[in-house]
């Protein structure tokens, strides 16, 4: 009977993060849980992907529905473990064509909670390898995975969904980059320890940045936080005095008040030689004067700014997602024209055996009866005269079922089906 592939699982969607991480499988264990999914007789191959903002079994079987039931038992006893009760309004469930097209959209990060991130392709390729290495893969998921890791790549190279920043703090990154071609000789002034601006710092530290000072009311948190970045702490009352050798100057204050007007920056401007300065306002007043963008080589975002450009960024990136859901949906085509082909092959096999055993038994009965005085030359003859005729008869059905395997209706299954009768070759 032809495998079947199926998903049973739960996402960011469909379930609180309480309860993702009730059923979440950890790394030193996925091992021993893939030998517990392959121990259920409906799964014949199976792998767990479990991330932060899903936790999904895909899996091959013969029989889906019996198999989409054991997996969602196998689920049941993992969120049990955590005195979780029962998943039903959490889990959904695909099957067939739905089910690979949920892996491909998955690759291509069109179901991520941020469309467009790069982080699940390479966490999919993790639990598909430990999955492998585990010997739960089998033909069927080893083909749907390449093609997803496919799939994705044909999505990154063909659209744009992946090219525009749609956070805060990675716009601002963005936005900098325009101005300063890389971090890694530039220097950046925290001025508040807030976590929006540790995020942003920590951003543009991966994006290269490797001098950040740190400077807040309380010395204390400027210490702690300049600690966690690997910074410089500053007191608060000294700041201005190093503003001189900050490239990047972020905000992210409480303050009431103006802590940078624009006549101090114009002043460190010729200082700095009229080098380049960017500004980021993040405090919940704005405490960076306005008047600053005014100023040649100053430039000055605040979150209104940004998160415009955010929202413009998530709109593009929604539109190149349409264009990758077309991708997805011919990808979809390809692969299950695949597995409906699978079905041919042991059917055609199956086929000629049977068309074999018939001429093989016959010429033993002629060549043992009323032609057993045949001549070696004549007996090779009539082998090759039957030989023929059987592969004359069986073109016919062989490439009509070919042909229908190639196909995306139902045709080629009922083919299948009427020759496997006709033949007797149920048990082939």
């Amino acid at each position: 009977m032809q495998k079947e592939i199926l998903i049973v699982g739960l996402n960011h969607r469909s379930a609180p993060i309480e309860v993702r991480e009730s059923v979440a499988f950890e790394a030193s264990h996925l091992r021993e849980a893939l030998a517990q999914l392959r121990a259920y007789p409906a799964i014949q191959e199976g792998v767990i992907l479990s991330t932060c903002n899903r936790v999904e079994v895909v899996a091959a079987a013969a029989d889906g529905p019996s198999a989409a039931a054991e997996i969602k038992k196998f689920l049941d006893e993992q969120g049990a473990r955590r005195n979780t009760g029962q998943l039903d309004d959490h889990v959904y469930a695909y099957q067939g064509a739905d089910a690979v097209r949920h892996v491909f959209r998955v690759a291509a990060s069109l179901d991520s909670m941020v469309v467009g991130e790069p982080q699940i392709l390479g966490q999919l390729k993790d639990y598909y390898s430990a999955a492998q290495e585990a010997g739960s893969v089998g033909a069927i998921l080893h083909r749907l995975f390449h093609r997803a890791f496919s799939v994705a790549k044909r999505v990154r190279t063909e659209t744009g969904i992946a090219s525009r920043a749609v956070s805060v703090s990675s716009v601002a990154v963005d936005l900098a980059r325009r101005i300063f071609d890389r971090f890694d000789d530039k220097t950046v002034m925290l001025i508040g320890a807030g976590k929006m601006g540790g995020l942003m710092a920590r951003h543009l530290q991966s994006n290269g940045a490797r001098s950040l000072m740190v400077t807040n009311r309380t010395f204390e948190r400027a210490v702690e936080l300049a600690g966690s970045i690997h910074g410089s702490p500053i007191l608060f009352e000294d700041f201005p005095r190093y503003l001189k050798i900050a490239d990047l100057v972020i905000g992210c204050t409480g303050a009431q008040e103006v802590l940078i007007d624009a006549g101090a920056v114009g002043a460190i401007l010729k200082e700095r030689k009229h080098k380049p300065m960017f500004f980021i306002d993040i405090g919940d007043r704005r405490n960076f004067d306005s008047q600053i963008n005014k100023l040649d080589n100053a430039y000055l975002y605040n979150i209104d700014d940004l998160q415009a450009v955010a929202n413009e960024n998530l709109q593009e990136r929604s539109n190149e997602a349409e264009k990758a859901e077309t991708i997805v949906l011919e990808e979809v085509e390809n692969f299950t024209r695949w597995i409906h082909s699978l079905e041919q092959v042991p059917t055609i096999a199956a086929l000629r055996q049977r068309f074999d055993e018939i001429g093989r038994k016959e010429m033993e009965k002629s060549l043992t009866g009323g032609l057993k005085g045949l001549s070696d030359e004549q007996r090779e003859a009539l082998e090759n005269m039957t030989t023929a005729i059987i592969n004359k008869m069986l073109h016919g059905p062989i490439s009509q079922l070919k042909k229908n395997a190639q196909q995306e209706d139902d045709e080629g299954t009922l083919y299948v089906a009427a020759l496997k009768r006709l033949f007797d070759l149920e048990g082939k």
